[in-house]
């Protein structure tokens, strides 16, 4: 009997956990997906404005539990900790994604002119970055607007909803008549963007079902000797 493959999924919140259980029926059935969650990842990189060695340390004690519950692949759900996460995973003996470097490739697919929105600093530079890196990779040359929803991450930790979907819908409109595609770095901002519908007047890209697309590849591809999957 087949081994029954497992991916430990690694959030530095509880908001992207829904999407990826959603998905996974569909995209990676059969797979048993397990979530570790600790939100002092994000919070401790926002009070510092940068990943800091403790974080990183955290980050690859999580990976590392992961791996010895018999994992077959890591996944990082967060943006904010994605180049940590790329340092951590060098103590992995097994393969670590990224839920963001699919959306990043296909956003430098598709276009010049790139928009990146985030709610929270810490993760709209990373995204930005990792945008920049993809493009470089491919030898093409974008340009990468970036635009911080200011105000609308404390809104939604204060529980108001309202005022950070308005906030966001505000940014994505204005960003939209600026670039050809916009890409959320943060997984609570796509229902805002699913409900703007034409309001919009570009594509609009989010990570969690590009991730996942992704990650169903690989585990596909599990005999390859690749430490980082990319």
């Amino acid at each position: 009997m087949q081994k029954q493959q497992i991916v430990v999924a690694v959030h530095t919140g509880p908001v992207t956990v829904a999407p990826l259980n959603a998905l996974a029926p569909e995209l990676i059935p059969g797979v048993r997906l397990v979530n570790l969650v600790d939100d002092s990842l994000l919070k401790d990189t926002m009070a510092a404005g940068q990943v800091t060695p403790a974080v990183i340390r955290r980050l690859a004690q999580y990976m590392t539990i992961g791996q010895e519950m018999g994992a077959d692949m890591i996944l990082n759900c967060c943006s904010s900790v994605g180049e940590a996460a790329e340092v951590a995973a060098q103590l992995l003996d097994i393969p670590m994604l990224k839920i963001d470097v699919a959306m990043a490739e296909e956003a430098v697919r598709r276009a010049t002119r790139i928009g990146v929105a985030a709610t929270v600093q810490t993760t709209l530079d990373p995204t930005a970055r990792l945008i920049e890196q993809t493009a470089r990779a491919s030898g093409k040359e974008l340009q990468v607007t970036k635009r911080l929803c200011v105000g609308a991450f404390d809104a939604l930790l204060a529980g108001n909803t309202a005022e950070h979907d308005a906030i966001v819908s505000r940014e994505l409109v204005s960003l939209a008549s600026e670039v050809d595609l916009i890409v959320l770095a943060q997984v609570s901002m796509g229902r805002v963007a699913d409900s703007l519908g034409d309001a919009v007047a570009c594509p609009v890209l989010t990570s969690p079902r590009l991730g996942m697309e992704r990650l169903a590849k690989h585990l596909a591809q599990l005999g390859e000797p690749v430490r980082t999957a990319a």
